[in-house]
C-alpha cells in the first residue's frame, strides 16, 4: 500500500508518506504557518519514501475536529493533488488518529478545543464538543483518555499522533472516495461565527 496523510488541523503539522516503509515531518509548532510549510513537508516525505504523488494508491486527510483554518488547508491541498492526478481520497477524523495510536478498546479520544473545552468521541461518549469537566466525569474504570498533546486540565495519554495518521490510513483505506467528497468536521461554529 502506497500513499500519503497529512494533518494540519492542530497547532502541529504531520506528513506521512508510505511505500513499504513510514517517512515522517513531524512539525509540532507550527500554529499559522501550514500553508507555507504544507508542501515542503509532502515533497520531503514522498521523496524519503522514493515515491512520486502519481504513485500513491490513495491521498488522505485529516478533516477535523480541530483548527478551522488548518483544516480547510489540508482539505484543499489534497483535494488539488488528487484532482491533478486522479488519485481517490480518504477522509480521516482526529478521533481515527488517536484512536488508531493507541490500540484500546476503552478509550476517549479528546482534542482541544480551548477555553476549558475539548472535541471528544469514545467509550459512552458520542462525537461533540464538551466542557472538559465532563470528559473527565465519563472517565469511569479502566477507561482511558487519548490526547495527542497535554490538555490543561485533562491530562490523559500521550499517544503518537504521526504513529495514529499512518495506522488509521492503512486500517480505513477501504474508505477512500473521490475527492470531492472530502468534507471538513466542524463540531462547533467557528470563533468569528460566534462572535456575531
Amino acid at each position: 500500500m502506497k500513499f500519503l496523510a497529512v494533518d494540519t488541523s492542530g497547532d502541529r503539522l504531520i506528513a506521512v508518506a508510505k511505500n513499504g516503509e513510514r517517512r515522517e515531518v513531524f512539525d509540532e509548532l507550527c500554529p499559522m504557518r501550514h500553508s507555507v510549510r504544507l508542501m515542503e513537508a509532502v515533497d520531503g516525505v514522498l521523496k524519503g519514501a522514493g515515491l512520486a504523488l502519481g504513485e500513491c494508491d490513495f491521498l488522505a486527510c485529516v478533516v477535523g475536529p480541530g483548527s478551522f483554518t488548518g483544516i480547510r488547508i489540508g482539505i484543499s491541498a489534497v483535494k488539488g493533488m488528487c484532482f491533478a492526478k486522479d488519485i481517490p481520497a480518504l477522509s480521516l477524523t482526529s478521533f481515527d488518529c488517536l484512536a488508531y495510536a493507541d490500540g484500546e478498546a476503552d478509550t476517549i479520544a479528546a482534542v482541544d478545543a480551548g477555553h476549558g473545552f475539548v472535541y471528544a468521541e469514545g467509550k459512552g461518549l458520542p462525537r461533540g464538543y464538551y466542557p472538559i469537566s465532563e470528559v473527565l466525569s465519563r472517565q469511569e474504570g479502566g477507561t482511558s483518555i487519548l490526547v495527542g498533546a497535554p490538555i490543561e486540565g485533562l491530562g490523559g495519554k500521550t499517544v503518537s499522533l504521526s504513529k495514529g495518521l499512518c495506522r488509521a490510513a492503512e486500517a480505513l483505506a477501504e474508505r477512500k472516495t473521490s475527492a470531492a467528497e472530502l468534507a471538513a468536521v466542524y463540531l462547533r461554529k467557528s470563533s468569528a461565527e460566534e462572535g456575531r
